[in-house]
C-alpha cells in the first residue's frame, strides 16, 4: 500500500513520455476529434518550423515561429500559439520538458467578433418554422434551447432526457469532461418527447441515415441550409445558437451566473463577454448625435 501511496520523483514522470510523439499523443487523449485534428495541424506547423526537438526548444524559436505565421487571419494566429503554449505547459508538467519556454510567449490579442456570430431571436424562430424535416426542426431548436455544443446535442441518447417537474432536461456531455444538465420549457420538451415514438433509451436522439447518431459535420450542413432559407447571410454554424442563446437569455433578465452554468463555461469572465458584446447603454447614447 505505501508503494502505491508514494509519490512518482520526477524520473519516473519523465518515463511517462519518453519522446516527442508520445508526449503530443499524451497531451491530445480524451480531446474532441475535431480539437485533435486542429492541434495536431498546429503542432505539426510549428515543429516544420523549429526543426528540432521539443526539449531543444528556446524563447527565439518560438518567436520565429510566431513571426512566420503570415498570411494567417488573426483567430487562426491565437489559436496557432496557443496550441503550442498547452503542450509546452502540459510536457512541463509531467516533467518531460525541464522548463516552460512558452510560459514567456503570448499569443497576439485579436478583435472580439462574437456579436457578428449572434443570430436575433427573429432569425432563430425563422431557421426553425421553415425547416420541414421533424429530425432537424428539433435539432435546431434544441441547439437553441439548450445552449450545447453541436458534438454535445448529437452525442444524445433517449436516456439522456428525462422529465423534470412540469418539463424536462437534457443531461449534456461534453468539453472538459464535464457533465450539465439543463432543463426545457414546456414546448420544447413537448416537441423533443413527442418525436421519441418508441425509440429505446440507448437509440440516439438524433438519428443519421444509417441508424447511429447524426454526424456534426452533417449537422452544420443543416444549419447551414436553414440559414440560407431565412435569408441570413454569413458563415452561419451551430455555436451560432449557442452565442445567441447566451445573449437572448442575458437580455430576457438570465443572470451571468445561470448562463454560465448552463452552457458549462469555465468562468464568469466567459460568460461576461455576451455582456460586452451588445451592451444596453454607452457612453454613446448621452451625445447630441
Amino acid at each position: 500500500m505505501t508503494n502505491l501511496m508514494r509519490v512518482p520523483d520526477s524520473q519516473q514522470l519523465l518515463r511517462q513520455a519518453n519522446s516527442d510523439e508520445h508526449l503530443i499523443a499524451l497531451w491530445l487523449h480524451g480531446k474532441s476529434e475535431h480539437t485533435q485534428l486542429a492541434y495536431q495541424a498546429d503542432i505539426r506547423r510549428f515543429l516544420d518550423c523549429v526543426g528540432k526537438p521539443l526539449q531543444q526548444v528556446n524563447l527565439q524559436d518560438l518567436q520565429d515561429y510566431a513571426d512566420s505565421l503570415t498570411g494567417l487571419s488573426d483567430n487562426t494566429r491565437k489559436r496557432a500559439i496557443n496550441s503550442v503554449k498547452s503542450l509546452f505547459t502540459f510536457g512541463h508538467k509531467l516533467g518531460y520538458l525541464p522548463f516552460n519556454v512558452a510560459a514567456a510567449f503570448k499569443a497576439p490579442k485579436v478583435k472580439n467578433t462574437l456579436a457578428e456570430r449572434m443570430l436575433s431571436e427573429s432569425e432563430v424562430l425563422t431557421m426553425i418554422a421553415l425547416t420541414q424535416k421533424e429530425r432537424d426542426k428539433l435539432l435546431l431548436r434544441l441547439l437553441y434551447a439548450s445552449g450545447g455544443r453541436v458534438s454535445e446535442v448529437c452525442a444524445l441518447k433517449w436516456r439522456d432526457a428525462q422529465p423534470n417537474g412540469n418539463s424536462g432536461q437534457v443531461t449534456l456531455f461534453g468539453k472538459g469532461g464535464k457533465t450539465r444538465a439543463v432543463k426545457l420549457s414546456v414546448e420544447t420538451w413537448k416537441a423533443l418527447t413527442t418525436m421519441r415514438r418508441d425509440a429505446g433509451a440507448d437509440d440516439p436522439i438524433f438519428r443519421s441515415q444509417k441508424g447511429g447518431h447524426l454526424d456534426p459535420s452533417q449537422a452544420w450542413r443543416i444549419v447551414r441550409a436553414a440559414a440560407k432559407r431565412a435569408g441570413i447571410e454569413g458563415d452561419v454554424s451551430p455555436h451560432w445558437f449557442r452565442h445567441s442563446h447566451a445573449s437572448h437569455a442575458l437580455d430576457r433578465g438570465a443572470s451571468v451566473a445561470l448562463v454560465r452554468d448552463t452552457l458549462g463555461h469555465s468562468s464568469l469572465a466567459v460568460t461576461s463577454m455576451y455582456v460586452h458584446a451588445k451592451p444596453d447603454d454607452s457612453s454613446a447614447l448621452h451625445l447630441i448625435v
